[in-house]
């Protein structure tokens, strides 16, 4: 694989900086440079500076770099990858790029700026360096028209989707000249490395995923003007019921902004060379008066929506004034609610008898027959494109996975009924008896293509697919809360599936029998999931109701399982990797922390946030992090002990979530022995080979230790702390009583302090403070509200 050691960002604007700070995230430093301002700021003039002086003319790169730290949600794990970050400017550092592995182009969407600065590029090229473009939709063969054939073959282009750090989707794109090699290469890095889900396109206009996006974006526009519909209806019907965004159609382009999308659209209008694109991106008028106005979108405060005090109001297209929003209802949409699966949700909506069915089936069908023409195109095969629009538009399914699910055969009949013409290789394929796009055989998944026949799709052996095992006759035991699985070469995977992974007995059960199956027959236990979040918690619903019928033996039962299965975990004699990712609240924290090693994912947030629902861990949680903070600590050195566990009590008291799996180092979730994995598809993967190395290595459980304690001494300095906060009014006086019953716990009770305590003394500490919390009504009305509300309770 490539290794990536520096790298220069040419171009500090929005996609420039934050691709720099990507970069950073992932332990490359990077060199972000600009061009040199031509006249000084109004601050640079009272400085008394020159435009000869550095800060002058790195200004640009600076302000790119310091935007970092502004932005929300935030482009970098922590703040302290900005150091990885260089910045300069195109004249005085250019030299730098040719100490670099790889360039990276995102200056001005202009095809003459790129093309002088890629001849200015190759003047310094060291050969072997990678240089791309980051364009959007600028012809990448275009931009190397005269250079040398050595510096062609390392040039492609890179389209990252905004922002870098979140959106998944990277195009690369090859031109004729590239390095067969080198696109492997760069695809493979991109993916393992910056964690992207990477697409081949062909260089063509807008490539795929915003070819095909604006596209559609285009046509439902167009309808919503044909059916005299307005933008709030319109965004009722392509939201989540067709398996977009909630943010549907126009609070999409509200959050994209007006002008951006404008300035795509005339880019394949400009380009084109056929009538249906021609048509299909001519901007409308209701856009460009928009843009006119400078209504564009969330950037401007007003868009296709506006907001005026607490009321969103939506635009009215026809008069161009806002109005309250309507409340849009439909038959088809009810019957898709209501439907058992996706598919029958689809097929209930699209071929609805309503307005809904009617606006979401045309939208439907011109998206389906532009894929399928533009098919060899913009790509060579249906998975590119299938891809590109999940990983690039956050759709639930494919243009060509969409039509799977609605029917092929069915909707070429309704298709060809409305006067549709029907690409060629699409009727081959019915021709031939095939009714699916897809298909899987013998546990091996194929593509219908242009060619006429269907094709093995090859994927990454470090994608683990736990679906796909579990139907292989993979499962070892399974109940409704969790799955044991066999992922091979002895490992196995210890999957929740409960609702939002919480949870409850049957996980319990599932976490017990894992222990006994792996501790016999495996050499080692991964605990991973493939759902949208690792684990949201403990089932609190089942909790409260155990609490309001005063069922106080249950409940001191289930905190007893809960802390005896952790306890299970950590003794086991084969290692254990947990692999959270996503959100890994409360109880997923708990179930994280006895594992031998965590592999997080980049993207985990991870938190004790019990306190938000009134209550403390219950499962381990502040035994476990007491652990970790006091790893190595002297029993007898006093002084250094107290600001460890303030540090503890701090996480935990004021339920600190990480924005990152990097970031939850800081609060000792993750360990510097533990390891972050890019991508999340391959996170199983790596937590496997992690315990397989562990296996190797002669793993050996670790012994108990005990816990040094602060004391009755400790304990009344957390509670002094926490009492000033109620004095001041920052928290109420049932915020007190937690405080005061979680400084109790990690004090270690009225001991001495130093006193060296087990970990079941605390366990029992942890145990009798959580169920004296439940039993309060002010408790139990926090429990309420956040399962009424989904947000805490301040009382």
């Amino acid at each position: 694989m490539l290794r990536m050691k520096k790298v220069a960002v040419l171009g500090s604007g929005v996609m420039g900086a934050s691709i720099a700070g990507h970069l950073a995230n992932v332990g490359i430093k990077a060199y972000l440079l600009d061009i040199v301002p031509s006249q000084l700021s109004d601050k640079e003039e009272k400085l008394g500076l020159s435009l000869e002086h550095k800060a002058v003319r790195n200004r640009f790169a600076q302000t790119g770099k310091e935007r970092l730290t502004k932005e929300k949600p935030s482009p970098l794990y922590t703040k302290d990858v900005l150091e990885l970050i260089q910045v300069g400017n195109l004249e005085d550092d250019f030299q730098l790029l040719s100490e670099v592995d790889w360039i990276i182009e995102v200056v001005v969407e202009n095809l003459k700026i790129k093309q002088d600065l890629f001849a200015k590029i190759e003047g310094v090229w060291k050969p072997g360096t990678i240089v791309s473009s980051n364009t959007s939709g600028i012809s990448v063969h275009d931009m190397v028209e005269g250079r040398s054939e050595e510096f062609k073959k390392h040039v492609l282009g890179t389209h990252f989707f905004n922002p870098p750090r979140y959106m998944k989707l990277l195009e690369i794109i090859p031109t004729k000249y590239t390095d067969v090699n080198l696109v492997h290469e760069m695809k493979a890095f991109a993916e393992t490395v910056l964690g992207k889900g990477v697409v081949i396109a062909k260089d063509t206009p807008n490539f795929i995923a915003n070819r095909i996006g604006t596209y559609g974006l285009q046509i439902t526009l167009q309808a919503m003007e044909q059916m005299g519909l307005n933008a709030d209806e319109v965004d009722a019907i392509t939201g989540r019921a067709m398996g977009r965004p909630k943010s549907a159609t126009f609070r999409t382009l509200d959050l994209v902004g007006l002008d951006t999308f404008v300035h795509v659209a005339n880019n394949v209008h400009a380009t084109a060379t056929d009538a249906v694109d021609k048509d299909a991106f001519t901007v409308s008028d209701t856009l460009v008066k928009m843009v006119e106005n400078k209504w564009l979108g969330s950037k401007t405060g007003q868009g296709f929506y506006k907001k005026v005090g607490k009321e969103i109001l939506v635009l009215d297209t026809k008069t161009f004034e806002y109005k309250p929003k309507s409340k849009f209802k439909s038959t088809s949409l009810e019957a898709s609610k209501r439907a058992k699966s996706k598919a029958e949700g689809l097929q209930a909506l699209v071929y609805g008898k309503d307005t809904a069915g009617e606006l979401a089936w045309t939208i439907t069908k011109k998206v389906l027959l532009y894929s399928a023409n533009k098919l060899g195109e913009i790509a060579d095969d249906i998975v590119a494109v299938d891809q590109a629009m999940k990983w690039g538009f956050n759709w639930d399914l494919g243009p060509f996975e969409l039509w799977d699910a609605i029917g092929v055969e069915k909707s070429i009949a309704k298709m060809k009924a409305e006067g549709d013409t029907i690409p060629a290789w699409v009727e081959e394929m019915l021709a031939t008896g095939n009714q699916t796009f897809y298909k899987q055989e013998a546990s091996k998944d194929y593509q219908f293509s242009i060619g006429g026949k269907f094709t093995e799709i090859e994927e990454d052996a470090k994608k683990i697919n736990l679906a796909k095992l579990k139907a292989e006759g993979k499962l070892i035991k399974g109940n409704k809360g969790a799955s044991l699985i066999d992922i091979g070469d002895d490992i196995a995977v210890l999957e929740f599936h409960s609702p939002k992974q919480a949870i409850g007995a049957d996980i319990i059960n599932m976490i017990n029998h894992s222990v006994k199956e792996v501790g016999s027959n495996y050499k080692g236990l991964v605990i991973g999931n493939q759902a949208q979040n690792f684990c949201v918690g403990a089932n609190l619903m089942l909790m409260l109701m155990e609490a309001q019928d005063h069922n106080w033996p249950e409940l001191d039962m289930m905190v007893r399982q809960f802390q005896k299965a952790m306890g299970s975990l950590r003794t086991l004699d084969r290692p254990v990797v947990a692999a959270p990712f996503g959100m890994t609240l409360g109880g997923g924290v708990e179930v994280s922390l006895p594992a031998d090693r965590i592999q997080a994912s980049a993207e985990t947030y991870m938190g004790l946030v019990e306190v938000g629902v009134g209550l403390i861990p219950g499962g381990g949680g502040n035994k476990e992090m007491l652990l970790r903070w006091t790893e190595g600590v002297n029993p007898g050195d006093k002084v250094s002990l107290q600001p460890l566990v303030n540090h503890v009590f701090m996480t935990v008291a004021q339920a600190k979530v990480s924005t990152s799996g990097e970031e939850a180092r800081q609060y000792k979730f993750v360990r510097e022995m533990d390891g972050i994995t890019a991508n999340n598809d391959f996170l199983i993967h790596d937590a496997k080979q992690v315990a397989l190395g562990l296996y190797n290595a002669g793993y050996k459980a670790p012994k108990e230790r005990k816990i040094p304690v602060v004391g009755e001494t400790g304990y009344n300095v957390l509670r002094l702390g926490a009492k000033d906060l109620m004095w001041g009014g920052y928290i109420s006086e049932h915020d007190y009583k937690i405080a005061s019953k979680l400084a109790y716990v990690l004090a270690g009770g009225l001991v001495a302090e130093g006193t060296l305590v087990s970990q079941q003394y605390l366990l029992d500490l942890e145990r009798e403070a959580f169920l004296s919390l439940i039993g309060e009504p002010k408790t139990q009305q926090r429990m309420q509200y956040m399962l009424a509300k989904g947000k805490p309770l301040r009382n």
